[in-house]
């Protein structure tokens, strides 16, 4: 059972960038494919981006695509979102998943998750 900790968020200005990271626990971590949700309060969890098992393959909610960028690491075990131009809306929990066999937009297809990390774009 692979076990994700995401880090790097914080509070910051409307317009700045900022990295996630996910560091999972299994050496295993490329055979599963791995994708970031957001959830703001009050609101449902969300898709973000996901990518596939080798890298080669992702996908982005419309809201983020050309702002955010996730990419991943298998020799470091660990998978990424690059966030740039971030606005208020952005502001939310940010979650890693991994899947051995998923990587879509429906977040109830993931098996494992993070405990998540917060993000405050402020404006």
């Amino acid at each position: 059972q692979v076990q994700l900790v995401e880090s790097g968020g914080g509070l910051v200005q409307a317009g700045d960038s900022l990295r996630l990271s996910c560091a999972a626990s299994e050496r295993t971590f490329s055979t599963y494919a791995m994708a970031w949700f957001r959830q703001a309060p009050g609101k449902v969890r969300e898709f973000v981006a996901a990518i596939s098992r080798t890298g080669g393959s992702t996908n982005y909610a419309l809201s983020v695509k050309g702002r955010f960028t996730i990419s991943r690491d298998n020799a470091k075990n660990t998978v990424y979102l690059q966030m740039n131009s971030l606005k208020p809306e952005d502001t939310a929990v940010y979650y890693c998943a991994a899947d051995p066999t998923y990587s879509g937009s429906a977040y109830y297809q993931y098996d494992f998750w993070g405990q998540g990390t917060r993000l405050t774009v402020s404006s």
